[in-house]
């Protein structure tokens, strides 16, 4: 059976008020709806998912353009203004099949600017079609009401520019609000580590030595009969290096490797925090959130999600107290920028919700000293301490014989942030994101293997040290 017909067969099944264009219409954009939340607040469905949902609006947008290809041209202008937030949305998210968020972020910035000026023409329009429609009638006769050229706050002359003038700034303000709105909204957000247990050690390299003994036949040389005797081989031992998990990596008693306050459907995420001021998403097109990730599931035996996720600093307070992540990261080379209302989700996520902060320098000296700065009005009574590499973050699951150092930007050594005793910020000078990308940026191969340790051990540690919190507050 044809596709066509598998969807005229399914249409018939739906009462009759259901059928019609508009309502099939209407059904559509409220799964549309919950599909751009989910991609922006749940992200419940894997990025590929998420592309078919959004690529599903072309044929949509097929058929109402088809629909009225002989209709006047004030409806096809409107039909196509219609479908400019769903077709702009879908450019914004095949990027990310790619993980091309610096291309998803120019695409949605350019259809912002495009969705402000085509709100603002069919704006002006129905503004200018109503004034003509209410000057026409005598009955009509309310002096306050802007479709008047004669209301009383466009004074005595220049009416039409006036209200032009307060059309725009209306116009304008309402927008701003709506895209305020829509960039903050963050619903109620879920994080869960996954359920297992497992001890905190180090990985241990185990060397095997098999010995492999083969049958030697023994031949009389002065037998009469004559055969082929075959090769005799030597005893030969064989050197196996083994490296294998000795044991489940993870904290707290459970029967799989993971976290005994997780969940079945838990995985441990990436996030990255957008701010202002700076170059939040540098080495992002690259894979290196993706790749650290990857490679911490295949490390560790955790499951793992299967796409990175940035995140602005509002969303953190979303986050139901012991349902947040364990672990957030920042990177750039320029500068940092957080409002007052940043700092404080930014202190109460650290302190309250039992967050850790991993910054990473991307590029310059001067980003220390931006993230220092940071820091100091997030946690004002908490000093910032050297990072040894005996700390337990630099131990377990992987023990580093010196800290990695890409690029170095000023110091050799990790600063941190400790509250009661846990590491609450991490701050790494060298920029490792470079050895996550892809290529590793030419860098050795010690180099971007233990900065892939490292950033192993960061994110157990964190994980780690929120399973020990929910244990000890388990009600």
């Amino acid at each position: 059976m044809l596709p066509q017909q598998k969807i005229k067969d399914l249409c018939s099944r739906l009462p009759r008020r259901l059928r019609s264009p508009i309502s099939l219409t209407a059904i559509y954009a409220a799964f549309w709806c919950l599909l751009w939340i989910d991609a922006h607040v749940w992200f419940w469905l894997n990025r590929w998912l998420s592309a078919i949902g959004f690529i599903s609006v072309v044929p949509v947008l097929f058929f109402w353009v088809r629909r009225h290809r002989k209709s006047s041209l004030l409806i096809r202008r409107g039909v196509l203004s219609a479908f400019y937030l769903p077709v702009w949305q879908l450019a914004v998210q095949l990027p990310l099949l790619n993980f091309s968020y610096a291309l998803s972020i120019s695409i949605s910035q350019i259809g912002t600017i495009g969705a402000f000026f085509l709100g603002l023409g069919w704006t002006a329009w129905g503004i200018d079609h109503e004034t003509k429609r209410v000057s026409t009638n005598s009955n009509y006769s309310h002096p306050w009401d802007p479709r008047r050229l004669s209301a009383w706050y466009f004074g005595k002359k220049n009416h039409k520019l006036r209200q032009s003038l307060l059309t725009l700034v209306s116009y304008t303000i309402l927008f701003s609000i709506a895209a305020f709105i829509l960039t903050r909204l963050s619903g109620c957000s879920v994080y869960e580590s996954p359920l297992g247990g497992g001890d905190s050690i180090q990985l241990k390299q185990v060397v095997k030595i098999q010995k492999v003994i083969n049958k030697k036949f023994v031949i009389n040389p002065y037998s009469s009969v004559l055969f082929n005797p075959p090769p005799i081989d030597d005893v030969k031992l064989e050197v196996l290096e083994v490296t294998k998990h000795l044991y489940q990596i993870g904290q707290g008693k459970g029967d799989s490797t993971g976290f005994s306050s997780g969940t079945a459907r838990g995985k441990v995420r990436f996030i990255r925090l957008k701010y202002n001021g700076g170059d939040w998403e540098q080495d992002m097109d690259r894979g290196s959130d993706l790749n650290l990730l990857t490679e911490y599931g295949v490390r560790t035996g955790h499951p793992v999600s299967d796409r990175p996720e940035p995140m602005e600093i509002g969303r953190l307070k979303s986050f139901p107290k012991r349902k947040s992540p364990p672990i957030v990261y920042m990177t750039g080379q320029e500068g940092i920028s957080l409002s007052d209302m940043e700092i404080q989700t930014m202190r109460r996520y650290l302190l309250e919700h039992h967050g850790m902060l991993f910054g990473d320098n991307g590029g310059s000296s001067g980003w220390e000293g931006q993230f220092v700065s940071m820091m100091k009005k997030v946690l004002p009574r908490v000093e910032t301490i050297d990072v040894y590499l005996d700390h337990q973050i630099h131990q377990i699951p992987y023990q580093l014989p010196r800290l990695p150092i890409v690029a170095p930007h000023g110091r050799s050594n990790a600063l941190g942030w400790v509250v009661d005793g846990r590491l609450v910020a991490y701050y790494h000078p060298g920029d490792i994101g470079d050895a996550w990308a892809d290529g590793h940026s030419g860098v050795k191969r010690e180099v971007w293997e233990s900065s892939y340790q490292l950033g192993v051990n960061i994110i157990y540690y964190a994980h780690s040290e929120y399973n020990k919190w929910l244990e000890r507050t388990k009600k």
